[in-house]
């Protein structure tokens, strides 16, 4: 080895070598460390992006239910509300047809042979139920003569059909209102039993009995029924 000293020039470049190296390795790993920030940033920041973008979607979500819940009872409420006008509706049409069906019963009457047939076998049916033999018949007063002409045939096809006799007599202490569209109310018993066959009476039953295919003839088939009798 030399031991020749280095001259002033000598030291001042390998000290420039040194202060450049030094540089050089200040530089690179200060690249190293941004390199690293930069790749923790944005690591970091994913996660945050992540996190946000589930935090959106559960409020999306639970807002798209809760939107998806109100239109569902908004719809319910107006399909029920829509389903009620319609049943509303149709009832008052079904009125409207036994209104006008109860205005025409007082009509029955104006036709005395029609009236008389009808009102023998409405007596005819009473004694039947009641199965006595002795029985009272209510009726309106202006009925009376009907009535009276109808006994004699209403006791004779009794007897020929239950084998036994039965008295018809006219309750004329309880006569049906004269606002009363016709028919009569037939009582055995003393009185304790009574079948009611006037015709307000006898329209309310076929109004019951009949209102299903009234329905159906005014309305049509529901389109909802699954079962039928």
């Amino acid at each position: 080895m030399s031991n020749t000293a280095l001259t002033d020039d000598q030291v001042d470049v390998e000290l420039k070598k040194l202060v450049q190296f030094i540089k050089q390795e200040a530089l690179e790993k200060a690249r190293e460390i941004q390199i690293k920030a930069d790749e923790e940033f944005a690591i970091e920041k994913a996660k945050l992006v992540r996190s946000e973008i589930s935090t959106i979607d559960s409020v999306y979500e639970r807002r798209t239910k809760q939107a998806s819940l109100a239109q569902q009872i908004t719809k319910s409420n107006i399909t029920n509300k829509t389903r009620l006008r319609v049943l509303a509706a149709r009832q008052e049409v079904l009125d409207d047809v036994f209104e006008e069906a109860s205005k025409q019963s007082f009509e029955i009457s104006n036709d005395s042979n029609k009236y008389f047939v009808l009102l023998k076998d409405l007596i005819l049916e009473g004694a039947f139920v009641l199965y006595e033999s002795n029985i009272t018949v209510s009726a309106r007063e202006k009925d009376y003569d009907l009535i009276k002409k109808a006994i004699p045939i209403v006791e004779d096809e009794y007897k020929k059909a239950a084998g036994f006799a039965v008295k018809v007599t006219i309750n004329e202490a309880q006569p049906l209102s004269s606002e009363s569209s016709g028919g009569v109310i037939v009582q055995g018993s003393g009185g304790r039993i009574v079948v009611t066959n006037t015709l307000e009476e006898r329209l309310n039953l076929l109004s019951e009995e009949s209102l299903p295919a009234i329905r159906v003839a005014i309305f049509g088939e529901s389109p909802t029924r699954k079962f039928y009798d």
